[in-house]
Parts: C-alpha cells; sequence; structure tokens
C-alpha cells in the first residue's frame, strides 16, 4: 500500500496513524509543504491524507503551495484514490471541491463531545456521542455531495463523506499524549479562554483511555477507507 502524507508544519504529524500504517507495512511518503512542493504522481498512490496546521485554506496568497495541494487532492479524488482530510486536511478536502471556508462562529480546542449525524447508506458511522480532541477556528460549508457524518455544540459540520473514499474530519482522532504536547507547545497563545477552549492543563490532564480511544476510532476510519 502507497500512503502519501501532505503535512503543513513540523509539529503535526501523523500520530498514531502511524502504527497503524505500519502494521499494513505500507509504503510511507510525505510532501513537507514547509520544505517542498514537490508532489507524487497520484494514480501511483493508494491512501492520501491530509493533516492539520495552524494556517488557512484562503492564504493562498502567502502560501502559494496551497493552490497545487488543492489541485493534488482534487486529482487524487477524481481518480478515485481515498483521501482522509484531518482539521486543515478536511477544510482542504471542502476548498478544493469548490466550497466555502471561513472563521468559525466560536473557536474550539479541546476535548469536547461530537455527535453522530443520521444518514442513509453505507457511510461511516460515529458514535451516537463521543468526546474528541480538537484544536481548529474554522469551519467550512459541505461540499457538493457530501454525507453529513457528525456535528458538535461548537460547531456544525465534523465530519463528512464523500462516496465510499473520502472522508473529513475537523478533529482529531490521531492525537497522542506526545503529539497533544507538540500543538500546545506551538500554539500555546491561541488558548485563550472562551467557551470551547480549555486550558493547558485541562488539555494535558487527558487519562490514557481518552487518547485509546480516539486512537481506535481513528483506526476504524482508516478501515473503512482502504
Amino acid at each position: 500500500m502507497n500512503v502519501h502524507i501532505l503535512q503543513h508544519v513540523p509539529f503535526e504529524g501523523i500520530g498514531s496513524i502511524e502504527p497503524w500504517l505500519l502494521t499494513r507495512s505500507a509504503r510511507i511518503t510525505t510532501t513537507r509543504f514547509f520544505e517542498s512542493w514537490t508532489l507524487p504522481d497520484v494514480s501511483s498512490l493508494d491512501l492520501v491524507i491530509a493533516m492539520g496546521g495552524p494556517m488557512s485554506v484562503n492564504d493562498e496568497a502567502t502560501l502559494p503551495w496551497l493552490a497545487p495541494e488543492k489541485q493534488f487532492i482534487r486529482e487524487a479524488i477524481q481518480q478515485g484514490v481515498p483521501v482522509l482530510g484531518i482539521c486543515l486536511g478536511a477544510q482542504l478536502i471542502a476548498s478544493a471541491l469548490g466550497s466555502r471556508v471561513y472563521a468559525g462562529t466560536q473557536r474550539e480546542i479541546g476535548w469536547f463531545d461530537i455527535e453522530a449525524v443520521p444518514h442513509p447508506g453505507n457511510a461511516f458511522t460515529f458514535p451516537k456521542t463521543t468526546p474528541v480532541f480538537h484544536w481548529h477556528g474554522e469551519t467550512f460549508d459541505l461540499p457538493p455531495g457530501a454525507v453529513h457524518l457528525a456535528r458538535s455544540a461548537a460547531c456544525e459540520h465534523q465530519a463528512f463523506q464523500i462516496g465510499t473514499n473520502v472522508i473529513g474530519l475537523q478533529f482529531h482522532l490521531e492525537t497522542t499524549p506526545a503529539s497533544a504536547a507538540s500543538i500546545i507547545t506551538h500554539c500555546r497563545a491561541e488558548l485563550v479562554p472562551d467557551t470551547f477552549v480549555q486550558s493547558e492543563t485541562t488539555l494535558l490532564a487527558a487519562p490514557p483511555a481518552a487518547y485509546a480511544h480516539i486512537n481506535t476510532l481513528m483506526a476504524d476510519v482508516l478501515d473503512y477507507l482502504v
């Protein structure tokens, strides 16, 4: 299985996705946009994973690599390659398919519940309610033809699916204690108290079971996609 990672900042890696890939003997390649814009031939891939980052998909004037990245994601979807977008990655999928990405009414940073949205057919199904790790200030309109999978009290569009091989997640299921500590270290200035912004102490107090739960959900999503 050839898997390509789209990474936007050094401190947001793939977390619990890595052991899932390694147990399947995946060949992992990565475009690190903070170092190079080099992208592979989409037709050579079995899975594309677009990770998060503190920038906006609307920052093409200052981050010109966003345009070729969106084109790459669009081509992957058109060619039927499974695509997973996480946080910024989900927003990139939405933007690549022509949907609007914009500031949410509230920032959402911390461990908050998502609620599954009932849907017809065989789309991925989340637990009725479950706590997950969030770190975002923007949201998006659902792409054309997308199935709405989850919402939260702070953000209506938390997850969506297109066909059987594209899933966008506004939240982070791949987060591990190490990756949570890393994003806090680099984005601590965003922890301004608000209704849906938890303190650093609260963020780091999550028990091992919380990470195990979301990492299991991450594996379920990946199993579904491939």
